[in-house]
């Protein structure tokens, strides 16, 4: 008996909000399984997945048997209880290598740390089949003895999305990855985002509770479910860090890793994402009737082409020194220059109020 979780896949446009990469299957051993080894026993009860793949897993501490870590040559025992994380496997698509700039923040033998532009796909999918990170990755790394033979490929775990600017974290090699999936599965590392959002949020901090899923209605967006038989659980707890008029900075750290959690889940409270066309931000939410404020947001949106997302802090325990990391990226300057024209509005708004 088997029950698998994992992570819907948004290929259409470069989509990838959030997404954290990893399988998680759970058995329940049958009742006359004789003994056999963890590793062959999980190679022959998921498909398209080989030996090797399962005893990284193991290696990696992410094969648990009843709740405790165990080693490749356990024996499986009639009803013992088995889960395993793996990141997932590489794709049939043929990678091609792509000189094309990178920003990384950190790199040593077992990963690397990198600032992805907005307008970046992370992975090649339909519509986007060249200029991606993972392009970029792939020619950052040719020169690595596992590339050549390739034998690797870059360890995603986790994506943000093509038109959302941040940190993300990239394996060098399995065990990394492995070890890396796993602390994304468990929810030990730590996000933060900045989030440029509409209107003026009621409390100075909060948590959004809500399952997330594909939208009944539109297979390109998600939506957030109240009905628990619908999507998956998502939260994301928010702090406010400056008032601006009609718009709101806030800090998200996230709980969990959904498609698009942090676009749904504002938009579902009725404060979608600053240019957020895909979750109704693209227009003029909040303000005035004035002809001078109108132009004053399409100017802003002119600005900033795109929704206002930054992935500001990554922190993980690093899969070898089990050093704790933390890095932090600044804001765009796309994103800053919006904020800064929004405090200069506020300030002048508030003199003119004084004045009268």
């Amino acid at each position: 008996m088997a029950d698998m979780e994992e992570n819907e896949e948004f290929l259409e446009g470069g989509n990838e909000e959030q997404q954290e990469l990893y399988e998680h299957f759970r058995f329940v051993v049958d009742k006359g399984q004789s003994l056999l080894r963890v590793d062959k026993f999980l190679s022959q009860k998921i498909e398209n997945v080989s030996r090797n793949r399962v005893q990284n897993a193991a290696d990696a501490g992410n094969i648990l048997v009843n709740g405790k870590a165990v080693k490749s040559n356990y024996k499986v025992k009639p009803l013992d209880l088995i889960s395993i994380v793996m990141p997932y496997p590489p794709r049939d698509t043929e990678l091609i290598p792509e000189n094309i700039p990178l920003n990384i923040t950190y790199e040593d033998s077992d990963l690397l740390v990198v600032n992805k532009p907005a307008g970046m796909v992370v992975h090649p999918g339909h519509g986007n089949w060249t200029g991606t990170l993972v392009n970029a990755l792939v020619y950052h790394f040719k020169d690595l003895p596992t590339y050549q033979n390739g034998e690797v490929r870059p360890g995603l775990v986790h994506r943000i999305d093509k038109n959302t600017s941040g940190l993300l974290v990239v394996a060098k090699n399995e065990l990394a990855h492995n070890m890396l999936a796993k602390q994304f599965f468990n929810h030990t590392s730590k996000r933060t985002y900045i989030a440029l959002v509409w209107g003026d949020l009621a409390q100075d901090s909060g948590t959004i509770v809500g399952n997330i899923g594909r939208s009944l209605y539109d297979r390109q967006k998600m939506a957030v479910f109240t009905d628990e038989s619908h999507g998956k659980e998502a939260i994301t707890h928010y702090t406010v860090l400056e008032r601006l008029g009609y718009v709101n900075l806030v800090e998200c750290r996230l709980e969990t890793g959904r498609t698009h959690q942090i676009r749904a889940h504002f938009q579902h409270i009725g404060h979608p994402l600053f240019n957020d066309e895909k979750y109704g931000g693209n227009e003029i939410l909040k303000g005035t009737t004035f002809t001078k404020y109108k132009q004053f947001i399409n100017n802003c949106f002119k600005l900033l082409p795109r929704h206002a997302l930054h992935a500001q802090t990554l922190g993980f325990v690093h899969p070898t020194t089990k050093e704790a990391m933390l890095f932090t990226s600044e804001i765009p300057a796309d994103m800053q220059e919006v904020i800064e024209k929004w405090r200069t509005y506020v300030s002048s708004r508030d003199l003119s109020n004084e004045d009268m």
